[in-house]
Order: structure tokens, then sequence, then C-alpha cells
């Protein structure tokens, strides 16, 4: 004989879920209280009557995306889940990097449909910026101007660089596209305060700073995934004297620490590009970065709220909780050990 319970939970569940009754329909069909049937609902997942499966193509760890926003106060996070990916091991970096840029992409093509035309977008340089944008769906109808926020890199690959990635975004769509006529880095300080007083370099800059959304890489210092170093603008040597200053990372070519401080360091004077305070002002920054010799360099960016979206692999957003977690117990028992001194 079929149990009266039993029965009774496989037509509230089948109403709720295959008729798309809502829960108010169901009780006054049933003859009870609201409250009985959310409680009915609830009784028929728990013991396995209903079962729900989510078909997740794009692949993304939520649970991570939830550790990375509960830590570090962003707005959103999309982590390439890779772990458990039978055929991970075979992917190369670059097949990695255009899956996170394809989890990015469908971040900034729900943004854009919420801009409005004329609205500017932020754009800076780096392999993670162009496999995002290069995933991003083309509509231009949208009519979204793109303005480059730093120098031109001259990058050996010229599709990674501002002036190109600034082309291709207003090109999908259906804005214009604005340049930053200057290089990212100059050697004399003089020369960049001389260059930010022309008229078309300082009003470049102020319109980088309206932008409603920004689109940015995050670099390291570390000689074996130096982007600076790879286009020739920073030497092994100049990477080991910022490192010996502390210097973590980059992003939009400003430089900063394992905290995201950027102030104090020198390079940061020869810089042509926005200010990392405008970055923070911009109100959606989305930073595209992975690997693990970025850990570092990402987790400074975080620490420093120079980003408001992060874009990662699951390995890389492993290796930056755990670093923070050591460096926050680090940080925690050095400051036991002082106060210990004191009391002795």
């Amino acid at each position: 004989m079929i149990d009266p319970r039993d029965d009774l939970l496989v037509v509230v569940a089948s109403l709720y879920y295959e008729q798309n009754q809502n829960q108010q329909q169901i009780a006054d069909r049933l003859e009870i209280s609201r409250s009985s049937v959310s409680r009915l609902i609830k009784e028929a997942r728990d013991r396995g009557i209903v079962r729900i499966s989510i078909q997740k193509p794009t692949h993304r760890d939520l649970a991570l995306e939830q550790a990375l926003i509960d830590r570090f106060g962003l707005r959103d996070a999309y982590v390439l889940h890779t772990s458990q990916d039978n055929g991970a091991e075979h992917r190369s970096e670059q097949e990695l990097l255009q899956a996170v840029g394809r989890l990015a992409a469908s971040y900034l093509q729900r943004v854009v449909e919420s801009l409005a035309p004329g609205s500017h977008i932020g754009i800076a340089w780096g392999t993670g910026v162009y496999a995002a944008v290069s995933a991003l769906p083309e509509d231009r109808s949208k009519r979204i101007d793109v303005v480059q926020m730093l120098g031109s890199v001259g990058a050996p690959n010229s599709l990674i660089d501002g002036p190109d990635l600034a082309r291709m975004v207003a090109g999908k769509l259906g804005g214009r596209h604005h340049y930053l006529h200057a290089p990212v880095i100059l050697e004399q300080v003089a020369l960049r305060d001389m260059l930010y007083n022309e008229p078309a370099v300082r009003e470049g800059l102020e319109r980088a700073r309206t932008a409603q959304l920004a689109i940015t890489g995050i670099g390291t210092v570390r000689d074996e995934a130096s982007s600076f170093l790879r286009t020739g603008h920073l030497t092994r040597e100049d990477l080991a004297h910022l490192r010996s200053q502390g210097i973590v990372g980059e992003t939009c070519g400003r430089f900063f620490d394992a905290w995201g401080n950027c102030q104090g360091f020198e390079i940061n004077q020869q810089v042509v590009g926005i200010e990392l305070d405008d970055l923070r002002r911009i109100p959606r920054v989305m930073a595209v970065a992975r690997g693990l010799p970025k850990a570092q360099s990402i987790l400074g960016a975080l620490r420093g709220r120079y980003l408001t979206v992060l874009a990662t692999d699951d390995v890389t957003a492993q290796a930056i909780l755990a670093l923070d977690d050591q460096e926050q117990q680090s940080g925690s028992e050095k400051r036991g050990s002082r106060a210990g001194s004191r009391t002795a």
C-alpha cells in the first residue's frame, strides 16, 4: 500500500517543481497552510523524493568564489574548476587562461547589458585581458566607448597591448576607442610630467577616470612570469631591485607590495596612466589573472582593494587563500611575540 505521507509529498513536489504552482496555490488546493507546504517541500528534498541536478557547463567552483568574496569583500568572483577535470593535466597554460577568460567574458557581457550608450569602459593590457575580451560576444548596438587606462606597452604580440585591445572591444560594442598616445614607462620623471601637460594625454586620463567598468590584469615581479620583462621594459636586475623594495606585483602598470601599498615606490612616478586611487573609484573593476607565480601579486591587489571582481582558476584561488592564512598567522605570532617582550 502507498504510504499517505509519501503520497502527499509526491503531490506537493510535483505541483511545485513540475507544474510550477506557487506555495499559496498548493495550499489552497490541498486546504493546508502555506507554511505546511513549505515544510513538505523541504521534507521531499531531505528524503530524496526530489533530487535537483544543476548543470554547470562553465565548470565554476562556487565554494572558492564565495570564499574569495567573503575574505576580500569582492562584488563577485569567477573561479574555473579544474581540480577534478580529467583532462586538466593535459591542458596548456594558454588553454587554462582562455577558459578563465570565457568566465570573465560572461561577467563582462552581463555588465555591458546594464550600461547606457556612450558609457566608457577602461582597458589595461595583457594576456588575461585579451583572453576575456576576445571571448566577449559582439553587440554593436550597445555603442559603448573604450579608453586606454595606461600608455602603450609596445608588446611584441600587439594583440595584447592597450591600443589594440581598446580597438577590439570598441569594435565589438559599436563604440569609439580612445588611445592614450604615450609609452607606459618613461625613464625620466620630468618627461612624464611634461606629457601630463599635453591636452591629449590629460584628457585621455580624465576620460579613463570616468569609466563605469575597468578590465585589467595583474602582473608579477617574478622573473618567470613578468610581462614587463617579456616586453623589455624591465630587466632581471630591475625586477630584483623591485623585489628588494618589497614590491610583489602590479596592475594598470602601478606597482605595490604584499599588502597592496603603492606609495613610496619610485617606479610609479615613471608610469603614464591612471593612479591606483583612480582605479579604486571606478565602480566595477575586473581583474583576470591566474597561475601560481601570480598568487602573491593577486593577493596584494586584493588587499589593496584595486578590484571588485576576480577571474582566476581554483589552483590559484586556493594558493591565494592559503598564502593569506599563512601571512595573517605569521603576523599574529609576531605581534604576540612583541607583546610578550614588553611584559617580560
